[in-house]
């Protein structure tokens, strides 16, 4: 079930957590852009999520489904996705042997949205960076895209981030 759609006064990113931190839903929708906002995720999904990934989810990512179990944007785009569809394209990414013949290992990536064009946003949770990363379908490159998850938010709704 969706919390619907909404449409946000334009507050600083950086502000509203300054002033709240961890406050994700608060964060999004203050950032440009229709967003959709699902029922927070279970601890019990978010544990599951660690045992099949075999790491814990980074904290940010955590209070973040804690919050909502997925942040839809624009046509659908999967800002934040759900726990389930995070362990689900790990999985599929770490364990698929045609991929594997392609393209680097996928395991120190946490792979938690996408571009809406092949493109995937990634975490490092085993070296506990903050920062964020897309992998670039086409050619197995990862690239830096933001210092940390609320950044991302930020940068990709407002256009900072192109791909």
């Amino acid at each position: 079930m969706s919390l619907g759609w909404r449409t946000a006064p334009r507050l600083g990113a950086a502000r509203l957590l300054e002033r709240e931190p961890n406050v994700w839903t608060e964060l999004v929708t203050a950032l440009p852009g229709p967003t959709a906002f699902q029922p927070a995720a279970s601890e019990a999904s978010l544990r599951r999520c660690a045992t099949v990934l075999r790491h814990p989810l980074p904290e940010d990512l955590a209070a973040v489904l804690r919050e909502s179990n997925g942040i839809e944007g624009e046509y659908g785009a999967g800002l934040i996705w759900p726990a389930e569809r995070i362990v689900s394209e790990n999985l599929t990414m770490r364990e698929d042997a045609e991929l594997a013949t392609l393209y680097m290992p996928f395991d120190p990536l946490l792979f938690f949205a996408d571009a809406g064009n092949g493109d995937l946003f990634a975490l490092l949770p085993a070296i506990r960076r903050p920062d964020v990363f897309v992998w670039n379908h086409e050619d197995d490159s990862r690239t830096w895209v933001a210092p940390n998850l609320a950044k991302y938010l930020e940068w990709w709704l407002t256009g900072r981030i192109t791909l």
